[in-house]
């Protein structure tokens, strides 16, 4: 009979104890030992790293379908919902986000005659307010599709931002938004802006067939406007969604791995 050590060295029972005596009295088995132990370790504390990370990330994604499911919201897509807590979780870990418990999200992967505009309050895991909302009227007619960061693009920008403040312009009470993504940093050069409008109502649809557009603007019904603006204002977190692929890709907040 042989016994297999580590390293592939293969030695007789008969010899065990003299080659054990002789290893023992010399450093070569303090050595041998030593490298033993840490190989163990090292394969120990691999096996339970890979575990910790997949224990977080099954914990997130049945956190954001329970919460889903509390919110109790039809009009809410769950793609939509899932990939804003995914940066949402990500801004509040690195104290980003001023405002802890709201979280805005517009869905432009739906028609904009729907509602896709929902204040979600975390915390209270209630869908405080929804609507419909506009976007830019070269990314889109009913369907918003096409979508840039250029200056002068009339389109809609997607990605996360972070809520400035407020300020009274042409269209009166406004907030104003900083991009956090390459998708959507030029928000401040292009005015884009949360704001009211006549042509984001029931009754423009109903007459026109479809929702108004604005020049890249999320622009809300003017009905509990003031009320939404106040609340989300001074640093609560946005997000614009749509399954554009390369987005998805590359953006660090929505590839998030909890």
């Amino acid at each position: 009979m042989h016994l297999n050590y580590l390293f592939g060295t293969t030695i007789s029972l008969n010899s065990t104890a003299a080659f054990l005596n002789d290893m023992m009295m010399s450093k070569r088995f303090l050595l041998f030992f030593a490298l033993t132990l840490s190989l163990v370790a090292t394969n120990v504390c691999a096996v339970n790293r890979e575990y910790e990370v997949l224990i977080e990330i099954e914990d997130f994604e049945i956190y954001a379908r329970e919460l889903y499911l509390e919110l109790n919201e039809p009009d809410l897509e769950y793609d939509a919902f899932e990939t804003a807590l995914k940066g949402y979780v990500k801004l509040q870990k690195e104290g980003q986000i001023m405002e802890h418990s709201l979280l805005t999200v517009i869905d432009m992967s739906v028609s904009a005659n729907r509602n896709r505009f929902f204040l979600i309050d975390i915390d209270k895991k209630k869908v405080i307010h929804k609507s419909i909302v506009a976007h830019g009227r070269n990314s889109g007619g009913e369907f918003a599709k096409y979508f840039s960061n250029e200056v002068g693009s009339f389109k809609s920008s997607i990605g996360f931002y972070k809520t400035g403040e407020t300020y009274h312009g042409k269209h009166g009470l406004s907030l104003r938004l900083d991009g956090l993504e390459y998708t959507n940093n030029n928000a401040r050069k292009r005015a884009i802006v949360v704001h009211a409008a006549d042509y984001v109502s029931s009754v423009f649809i109903k007459k026109n067939g479809r929702l108004g557009r604005s020049l890249g603007c999320p622009s809300l019904p003017k009905e509990n406007y003031d009320e939404v603006i106040h609340r989300i204002k001074g640093g609560s977190l946005l997000f614009i969604y749509y399954p554009e692929e390369n987005y998805l890709k590359k953006s660090l907040l929505a590839n998030y791995r909890i």
